[in-house]
């Protein structure tokens, strides 16, 4: 097991990264100073299946009292529609500000209920209990809470950090291919802003990585969360660094919305978004197109989508592109490399952005 903190001043928080984590779950949030009592669960359908029962019973034994708040699984759930439903179940548990949120499943998830967490009683603790690749080695970290606006994706959110993060690689075992290949596309995102050496590693390691191997998991898993942790430590609130985590995020995010979501996988959309972005470095920041092509490359051995969908240049595409919470008038802060392994921002306007794509 790997174990380090999130330097946060009074947010601080420990991070837990190992095979079979989630039985020790309760024992963690104790030593993280969670007192137990009552607690609330939320899970998707997919996870609860899985993990909810084991989960449950750990935090019984604990010294919890928990209640499990199942949602639909899938990006529909980040909802203001099923933040209400969270919070009636809240309500009817008769949850108190001494009460703990603990999101088990993906990014999904750890969104939502970290949203309700923020914001019912003006805020209660929080566990994140990532089970997916995307919330492992990104989501689950770095205290971003939202739901989805019909316009956009994550218009309306909060800043809340966890008090704990606890990421059981085991639960890596039980993901679809599909779901397991685009948390993928955030690892690569790691070593393209701020590690070229990872670069290096995950090329020689990709089929290792793509066949489960418990120890390429864990690396993958802990090297990319150190390096969140050190972004997120320097800048909590986005107000500099912290926006090279966007890299590949601005027309990934557009995608999402504009195809609907759920047709893409978040991942799937950065992964575009990431090789949009490396051209783009190219004619606007630098980058050698030999690196941009190689970037591509490992992306694709990753089992990603590379190139735009036929027909992207739509109506729905353009409006959330400008809905992007990046935007200054009629520009975006766009996140660019001028060399492997470091990130830098430019202004580019709409038009020299999908003018890339």
């Amino acid at each position: 097991m790997a174990a380090f903190r999130v330097e946060l001043a009074a947010a601080a928080h420990d991070v837990h990264v190992g095979p079979g984590l989630l039985a020790q779950v309760a024992q963690l949030a104790r030593d993280a100073g969670l007192p137990g009592g009552r607690a609330a669960i939320v899970t998707d359908a997919n996870v609860a299946r899985f993990y909810g029962d084991a989960v449950r019973a750990a935090l019984h034994e604990g010294g919890f009292e928990p209640i499990t708040i199942e949602v639909p699984a899938g990006e529909s759930s980040k909802s203001l529609a099923m933040l209400e439903t969270v919070y009636d179940r809240l309500t009817a548990a008769e949850i108190d500000r001494g009460s703990t949120v603990f999101a088990l499943g993906g990014g999904v998830v750890g969104d939502l209920a970290g949203f309700a967490a923020a914001t019912y009683l003006r805020g209660l603790p929080l566990v994140q209990l990532p089970t997916t690749l995307v919330a492992q080695v990104d989501s689950a970290l770095g205290g971003k809470t939202a739901v989805n606006s019909r316009a956009a994706k994550n218009l309306i959110g909060a800043f809340y950090q966890p008090r704990l993060i606890v990421a059981d690689t085991l639960a890596l075992a039980t993901l679809p291919d599909r779901e397991f290949r685009e948390g993928l596309a955030e690892v690569v995102k790691y070593g393209a802003i701020m590690d070229a050496p990872f670069i290096d590693w995950l090329e020689r390691a990709m089929p290792a990585i793509l066949s489960r191997d418990p120890a390429a998991l864990e690396q993958v898993v802990e090297r990319s969360l150190r390096h969140k942790a050190f972004v997120v430590a320097h800048d909590e609130r986005e107000g500099g660094l912290r926006k090279i985590l966007n890299f590949g995020h601005t027309l990934g995010h557009a995608l999402e919305a504009s195809a609907g979501y759920g047709a893409y996988f978040h991942g799937e959309a950065v992964a575009i978004g990431m090789v949009v972005a490396a051209r783009l470095s190219s004619r606007y920041a630098g980058f050698s197109a030999g690196e941009a092509s190689r970037l591509e490359r490992l992306i694709a051995a990753a089992g990603l989508p590379t190139q735009m969908p036929d027909g992207w240049r739509s109506v729905d595409f353009l409006q959330a592109l400008r809905l992007d919470k990046k935007r200054v008038g009629g520009e975006v802060e766009f996140v660019l490399l001028d060399r492997l392994g470091h990130a830098v921002t430019r202004k580019l306007s709409f038009d020299e952005i999908t003018s890339g794509a």
